[in-house]
């Protein structure tokens, strides 16, 4: 299991400050960024644009995720123990157990793409 990451990338500080607008801005206009392995426990990111991105062991224990769209996004290795996850909508390949079981108890989930 890897150590959640507190990133320097200047999106994931973003993040880390509660600016999710700007976040979304940032990405919108083309700029990168790495949350794989990510420290976003915590964080209200109910706003947030993932389109697309690699998620691989990010750790969202106890976020409020409530609307976030994963679909198109790699979870493998993410953790989701207490977060707010009612509205998300979740790749196909993750079974409503998957999540649960992540959810409760926090395990990771399996997802490979």
């Amino acid at each position: 299991m890897t150590t959640p990451q507190i990133s320097q990338d200047p999106l994931y500080l973003m993040l880390r400050n509660d600016d999710v607008a700007g976040f979304n801005k940032a990405r919108e206009s083309g700029q990168a960024c790495d949350l794989k392995g990510c420290d976003l426990r915590g964080l209200d990111l109910r706003k947030i644009e993932l389109a697309g991105m690699d998620l691989t062991d990010t750790y969202f224990r106890g976020s409020d995720l409530r609307g976030v769209d994963f679909r198109g996004c790699n979870l493998d290795g993410a953790s989701l123990a207490d977060a707010k996850v009612s509205g998300c909508y979740f790749p196909a390949e993750i079974s409503a157990e998957e999540i649960q079981m992540s959810v409760k108890l926090g395990t990771r989930l399996r997802h490979r793409i």
